[in-house]
């Protein structure tokens, strides 16, 4: 399907681009490939084809949320620079 540079113009427009001569023709050519290959895509029978709504058949990548104990609060502050009670103290960034 070739676009005519009214077309590529128009749609320019639509886009609030300003296109140069050379580029309207450089799109139009550029656009009407790109309409040629969505056309060859719905030339495809795919009726026996299975809809999908992911590309892997993975169900579900997240792991079960199961409590496990973790470290003391006084081991996991060991090494912070600041700290207020068993909380990392951080610098104020809003007022």
């Amino acid at each position: 399907m070739a676009l005519t540079l009214e077309q590529v113009r128009h749609v320019a427009t639509l886009a609030r681009l300003s296109l140069t001569p050379q580029e309207e023709e450089r799109y139009a050519t550029q656009l009407s490939r790109v309409l040629d290959a969505v056309a060859e895509l719905e030339a495809l029978d795919v009726s026996q084809v299975e809809p999908t709504s992911h590309a892997t058949l993975a169900s579900s990548l997240l792991r079960e949320d199961v409590l496990r104990p973790s470290l003391p609060p006084e081991a996991g502050l060991a090494n912070a620079p600041a700290k207020v009670g068993s909380a990392f103290a951080v610098p104020k960034i809003l007022e």
